[in-house]
């Protein structure tokens, strides 16, 4: 269904997933569903394979992270398209004719209640498409040469951000300030604070 890596085989996983009870699958993609809804940072595929082993389903991590990935992607896919709990099954078969009944009625009950809500977050991080602060460090320094700092010998910061993308990519930031202005970034910070917290 979604665009996988070539890696995955369909069918295998699809075979995989059906070893699952209706309820250890409902647990998995009610996590990942969570996560499409923002309501969680990300899927702990840790904790779902400690579901699983607890269930006595013994699949090896591999093959959790790729039962993981395909639910995450079909998911995904099927909020941007804005899809019914039906036409998600349908598009499920049409990729895959092994897909169990029982495994099929959990994802369309599941995909009715909830995917109007994943599809409002996607539209709405679409709008955003804004990166999350995930780190920041700074330090001071002393300006030996700089082409912001008239003299020499000035006391300067410099920032590292850390930040990740919608699409998951962290990439780092790094800039110099002089004193005043670090402190009129201080300043605007806080009032960004204020206001986050009012929201």
């Amino acid at each position: 269904m979604p665009g996988l890596d070539t890696s995955y085989d369909v069918h295998k996983i699809v075979e995989n997933i059906g070893r699952l009870s209706a309820d250890l699958l409902a647990e998995t993609c009610q996590q990942i569903l969570n996560y499409l809804q923002g309501h969680t940072k990300g899927v702990d595929s840790t904790e779902i394979s400690d579901r699983f082993q607890r269930s006595g389903v013994s699949l090896d991590q591999d093959t959790i992270q790729n039962i993981t990935r395909y639910l995450l992607l079909t998911f995904r896919s099927a909020g941007k398209s804005n899809l019914s709990g039906d036409e998600l099954v349908l598009r499920l078969e049409d990729g895959c004719t092994k897909w169990p009944r029982a495994i099929l009625q959990v994802m369309h009950r599941l995909w009715s209640e909830q995917g109007p809500l994943v599809h409002a977050q996607q539209d709405a991080q679409a709008i955003l498409s804004i990166g999350q602060l995930v780190d920041m460090q700074w330090k001071l320094g002393m300006a030996v040469s700089s082409d912001t700092c008239r003299s020499l010998n000035s006391p300067y910061v410099s920032l590292l951000l850390k930040i990740a993308h919608p699409s998951g990519h962290i990439c780092q930031r790094s800039f110099e300030m002089t004193i005043p202005q670090f402190q009129n970034f201080h300043k605007q910070f806080k009032e960004m604070a204020a206001v986050l917290e009012t929201v």
